[in-house]
């Protein structure tokens, strides 16, 4: 017999009251996964504790080995309806932990030929975490549910080895949107930029597109002592570095969006008195625009070939494209803000709903975001007695997360999925 469908307030009260309840478990599962952190596609354990936690249950379906690693289960509600998909990433970074944890990570792997310690120095751990508690919270509700819900656990945001696909691009290519497709995508990300308890947004363009860099530099090897023999791809290389500043600084128009073109790493010669042969560098651009990208692109490829021709060397541009701008679909933005203010204005301790600026990190999130009309939002998880421009970053060895943030987030996702599934449930059908 299918339960009697509660009230929106009633429903509401019941998924805070399970979220509660569930708060300790999540707070381990972050633990554990933050102790065995794993880099992208390698994310085996992290697969297996999932699948086995959403055949628990008692999932519909559930897909293992979506885009080498990756975890998509679906769970039909007690009634017909829509469908939408919540997506947490998995993999954790070359990042030896240098923070004072009882769980830190002591894990050790190869990336790219290098042998790395590994953290989830970004903070996938608690995604995973709270994903998993939304999956528990909404099985103990599937009678009220009208419609579908997708979890999408997604390896290789923080990119693939070398040589490698995957990610939300890859798993998208096998399918983790088809079957049934989702009418809307909802993805978080927890952020040292905001306390512990505040949600962030914005609609419309919120993370840079990313693209990668390198630049080769072929001069003509010489003795130190006599740089007039040969060609100098050491001082044209500087050359090229301080030019691509002019980018950003003079040839693009930033009444309209923000650029950033960065040079992060050099790579040239063995010895004080020999000038080498070739310098390679390599760095990331940018942008929020789609016209400003390619721009920036052309640019970039002009201005250093132009001053490596100046300085008699030769240069090679190669840029590749690795995420599009992650944009928020105004509209689902617009309609699920009273959502996210209602979830940061109660529970165990509410802080707020904070319309924040633009991110200059990327996030593969967008690739779902070009088929399905999504959000993606932040979660503060910086305790309250660090400001947050104090905070150690994302990505920081030294990176630690607020642990009563987790509720937070599981509480948003639960709520943005049944509140979508409900709007779908009460709109009126469109006519033949």
């Amino acid at each position: 017999m299918t339960a009697a469908p509660l009230s929106q307030a009633a429903l509401s009260q019941r998924v805070d009251e399970l979220a509660a309840g569930l708060e300790a478990q999540v707070i381990a599962w972050r633990r554990d996964l933050h102790q065995h952190p794993e880099l992208g596609n390698r994310e085996f354990r992290t697969a297996a504790l999932v699948a086995q936690h959403l055949r628990a249950l008692g999932f519909d379906e559930v897909r293992t080995e979506v885009a080498h690693t990756g975890v998509v289960g679906l769970l039909k509600g007690g009634r017909p309806g829509g469908v939408v998909a919540l997506r947490a990433d998995m993999d954790g970074l070359p990042v030896s932990e240098q923070v004072d944890l009882p769980f830190a990570s002591r894990a050790r792997a190869v990336w790219n030929g290098e042998e790395v310690g590994v953290m989830h120095a970004c903070g996938h751990d608690c995604h995973v975490a709270m994903l998993m508690g939304v999956a528990s919270l909404l099985a103990a509700l599937r009678e009220q549910i009208a419609g579908s819900v997708k979890f999408i656990f997604q390896p290789a945001e923080e990119m693939p080895p070398e040589g490698e696909e995957g990610g939300a691009e890859l798993m998208i290519r096998e399918g983790a949107l088809q079957q049934p497709a989702p009418q809307a995508i909802f993805g978080l990300h927890v952020t040292s930029r905001l306390p512990v308890g505040v949600i962030g947004y914005r609609p419309g363009p919120t993370m840079a597109s990313s693209d990668r860099l390198r630049i080769t530099v072929q001069g003509r090897q010489t003795h130190g002592a006599a740089p007039w023999l040969g060609v100098d791809p050491i001082v044209t290389s500087a050359q090229i570095v301080l030019g691509l500043q002019t980018i950003v600084s003079r040839n693009l128009d930033l009444n309209r969006e923000p650029a950033v073109v960065t040079i992060g790493a050099i790579k040239g010669g063995v010895r004080e008195n020999i000038i080498p042969d070739q310098v390679e560098m390599r760095g990331t651009i940018r942008s929020f625009d789609e016209g400003m990208r390619d721009q920036i692109h052309h640019r970039v490829t002009e201005l250093a070939e132009g001053i490596a021709g100046a300085a008699r060397a030769q240069c090679r541009v190669c840029i590749t494209k690795n995420y599009p701008v992650t944009v928020n679909d105004p509209a689902l933005t617009e309609a699920m803000v009273p959502t996210l203010a209602r979830v940061a204005a109660s529970g165990p301790r509410p802080m707020g709903l904070e319309l924040v600026p633009k991110v200059t990190g990327a996030e593969d999130f967008s690739f779902f975001q070009r088929l399905v009309p999504g959000l993606f939002f932040f979660v503060g998880v910086t305790p309250p007695e660090i400001a947050p421009a104090q905070a150690y970053s994302n990505h920081s060895p030294h990176f630690v997360a607020d642990e009563r943030g987790l509720e937070v987030g599981m509480r948003a996702l639960a709520h943005l999925a049944l509140d979508f599934l409900a709007s779908k449930a009460r709109a009126p059908a469109t006519p033949n």
